[in-house]
């Protein structure tokens, strides 16, 4: 091993997080001596284990609980909270701009590396759709499932107190664009919790209000296979959601859903799950990438045509040696959470001139919840709906999640809320702390969008 190893972690997703995790162990001896040095560079403190977020979102898991802190889990790596702008992998070197870049005024710092590991993750990906940059929720972040859950339980506050029927219709109104497992569980998680509070409301029946699921294709929830994606269309239909197949929206300008078989639906609610494409730092690299923006990869996890170079998740194209020449690996966290182990161990292999070892996974399949006591499975050929799916989920789920202590909290909390009833109280207001101070410090009162006081989308 030369003097001092210098790795460069980008990304503290599920492969971010996991590689530095497994180095960390790995290298202990080194790191000790001081011949390995491991920096984790990621824009929060945090990883988030996505698969959670829909639960969150209907108030069943905590937001904390969904987030696993860097600095505690990984406390033998350097963790900087930035992001990388720019990797200039022939000189080693990434520039990196942190919460004190805009205030140094210095621009961004420049980081030497030996080993990179590229793994931003993704953003979603957005189309051209007039009016979804003013009015569309993403549903990528633990902080878009929370604003989420406050909006729609606000858009019944605002349906319930209005005499204007247009203000109601549109409050009510839920569009969900996106039949993959993010629009599929978020819809069915917070149609069950709304229809849960209204029984709350002495004006509002589940009756009243309309979710609409949209979707390009001819099918939703390809991962789970064509049987139990026909399965979970007839069960959405059956809670009296609107599920559209081949259908696309075409604009939500002025709060009104305008879809491309001609339906016009008002509605102050449009959730955009459709899909995702690679993080924007790819393409300030001077890495070989394909058609797709992913970076090429080689089946040991190495970037294809470099060395030094590593990737997995979202941001890597690798080929899956267990099906036919040509595929490659889904970009979904099953694949992640391996991928990291192999990547970090063939790190260790590169620094101690030991052989690499191959990716190989077959895919096991996938389950997805559609509400409380409700979902779909489709693992090692075995297909599964209703209650027996919905707790394949959760078990699944519960064993994945990082740390003891995030599986004893995310245990405990499903258990007090089969004890208890659940909680259905909006805090919008903490997405904006300081208005109300500010309003009577003598300052404006803060509209975003305008007439809404307390800032909610």
């Amino acid at each position: 091993m030369k003097e001092r190893a210098r790795i460069l972690v980008v990304g503290g997703g599920y492969v971010g997080m996991y590689t530095a995790l497994r180095l960390q162990r790995r290298l202990k001896r080194e790191l000790d001596r001081g011949e390995v040095e491991i920096t984790v560079v990621t824009p929060d403190p945090y990883m988030t284990y996505q698969p959670f977020l829909p639960e969150a979102a209907a108030g069943a898991i905590s937001p904390r609980h969904v987030v696993v802190p860097l600095r505690r889990v990984l406390d033998r790596c350097r963790i900087v909270i930035g992001e990388a702008t720019a990797i200039d992998h022939a000189k080693r070197t990434a520039t990196i701009t942190t919460l004190a870049t805009e205030e140094e005024g210095t621009g961004g710092q420049q980081l030497m590396y030996d080993e990179l590991v590229l793994a931003p993750g993704s953003v979603s990906r957005t189309l051209p759709v007039p009016g979804l940059a003013d009015h569309g929720i993403g549903f990528k972040t633990v902080e878009e499932a929370i604003g989420l859950r406050n909006h729609v339980i606000e858009q019944m506050d605002i349906a319930s107190s209005t005499r204007d029927p247009a203000i109601r219709d549109a409050a009510l109104t839920f569009v969900f664009v996106g039949g993959g497992f993010a629009g599929v569980e978020a819809l069915g998680e917070l149609e069950d919790m709304a229809r849960y509070a209204a029984r709350y409301y002495h004006n509002i029946r589940p009756e009243d209000m309309k979710w609409i699921l949209v979707e390009a294709s001819d099918r939703i929830l390809p991962e789970v296979g064509e049987e139990m994606g026909r399965y979970t269309v007839t069960e959405l239909r059956r809670r009296n959601i609107d599920v559209r197949l081949q259908t696309r929206l075409e604009s939500c300008a002025d709060r009104v859903a305008v879809l491309s078989d001609g339906a016009r639906f008002p509605t102050r609610t449009v959730v955009w799950t459709a899909g995702v494409k690679p993080h924007p730092v790819l393409a300030a690299t001077d890495l070989p990438r394909n058609d797709r923006g992913r970076l090429r990869c080689t089946a040991e996890l190495a970037v294809e045509g470099t060395t030094h170079a590593w990737a997995a998740g979202d941001a890597a194209a690798v080929p899956d040696v267990t099906a036919e020449p040509g595929r490659e690996c889904a970009p979904n966290a099953q694949h992640a959470l391996r991928q990291a182990k192999v990547l970090a161990d063939n790190i260790v292999h590169t620094l101690r001139g030991e052989p690499l070892q191959t990716y190989e996974h077959a895919y096991a399949g996938s389950v997805a919840s559609l509400g409380l006591h409700k979902g779909v499975a489709h693992v090692y050929g075995r297909k599964l709906k209703g209650y027996p799916a919905w707790f394949m989920h959760r078990a699944y789920h519960l064993s994945r999640v990082p740390t003891f202590n995030r599986k004893a909290r995310v245990l405990a909390e499903w258990t007090l809320a089969g004890l208890f009833k659940r909680e259905i109280v909006s805090l919008g207001s903490l997405e904006h702390p300081r208005a109300e101070f500010e309003l009577a410090a003598g300052g404006k009162p803060f509209q975003d969008p305008p007439h809404n006081p307390k800032g909610s989308s």
